[in-house]
């Protein structure tokens, strides 16, 4: 166990320079000039274009910029802005929106997913079983900004059951509809996993013997079969908790939440090289920390997995 795990840090530690630098690279190698576009109307001046390029240094090249953002990152700094605001206290304002969404939308996911997976599971081959498989295959169709324009006119204009933008009415009111939206394609695949996985645990040799043991049918399901049959979609759900986290850039800008989707959607709009990297940087952190997750949870749930 020791040696996978030493195994598994150098690997996420590569992942991560690598995807880093690549998001860098990328982002630093964009058209235009970003700080040409500080002065608005009223270009600066050379000698203060050139003294704000020596401040971020980025007249350096640029493995010697990753490299100092590298130290900086050691430390906790995600670095400044172009306008002297720091990345990390930007982001703070922004992560508590963010999160609240992502959180409600796996839940979501959980719940409704799960559920209809359960239930086209266990009733296999039979009407129930087909609907849920023509419903899931509608809903991941359908993109996603026809879907969340969809259900800001019905639920928030004809219906006026919920708000259709920002968050004014708080939590669960203000995000019951964006999260919808954003759970509504990883809610697909979860309840196709779990169906599957559960009419191969339903089948298999030792759920047979259960039955033939006398068992109840809701130990045989709610102990054996859930638990055999949580493991991969455990590990989906667990690694899309961190595509939810990164993925709302649509989402939040159709229903104006100030979340950190917005801000990286303004970030690139406006050149803001620093910010974007920083977003992306934090992001990645929290995608390689649920992927290490899955792996402990596969063990906990499956005694048979074991780690050399």
């Amino acid at each position: 166990m020791l040696r996978f795990t030493l195994r598994r840090l150098a690997e996420l530690a590569l992942v991560f320079l690598g995807v880093t630098f690549a998001i860098y690279a990328a982002v630093f190698a964009l058209p235009g000039d970003p700080i040409a576009s500080l002065g608005g109307d009223r270009p600066l001046a050379p000698d203060v274009a050139e003294r704000i390029r020596a401040v971020y240094h980025l007249n350096d090249p640029l493995w010697s910029q990753y490299l100092r953002y590298l130290g900086r990152l050691l430390t906790g700094d995600l670095g400044t802005d172009f306008h002297g605001r720091s990345v990390a206290e930007r982001l703070a304002t922004r992560w508590p929106v963010t999160i609240r969404l992502a959180l409600t939308a796996w839940v979501i996911q959980v719940v409704v997913g799960v559920g209809l997976g359960l239930l086209a599971g266990l009733r296999k081959n039979t009407w129930i079983d087909r609907s849920v498989l023509v419903l899931t295959i509608l809903i991941a169709s359908v993109p996603v900004f026809v879907l969340a324009a969809t259900a800001q006119l019905v639920f928030g204009v004809r219906l006026a059951l919920l708000p259709i933008a920002g968050i004014s009415d708080g939590w669960p009111l203000s995000y019951l509809l964006p999260a919808t939206t954003l759970a509504v394609y990883g809610l697909a695949a979860v309840a196709r996993l779990t169906r599957g996985s559960v009419a191969e645990t339903m089948g298999s040799d030792h759920v047979r013997a259960l039955w033939a043991r006398g068992l109840s049918r809701r130990r045989v399901i709610g102990i054996h079969v859930l638990r055999n049959s949580s493991i991969p979609v455990l590990t989906f759900l667990a690694v899309d908790l961190g595509f939810l986290l990164g993925g709302a850039v649509v989402t939040e800008g159709i229903f104006n939440l100030p979340g950190v989707g917005q801000l990286l959607f303004q970030s690139i709009r406006s050149h803001e090289g620093p910010t974007v990297v920083g977003i992306a940087t934090a992001l990645i952190i929290v995608f390689l920390l649920s992927s290490a997750l899955v792996d402990l949870l596969n063990s906990l749930l499956d005694p048979r997995i074991r780690h050399d």
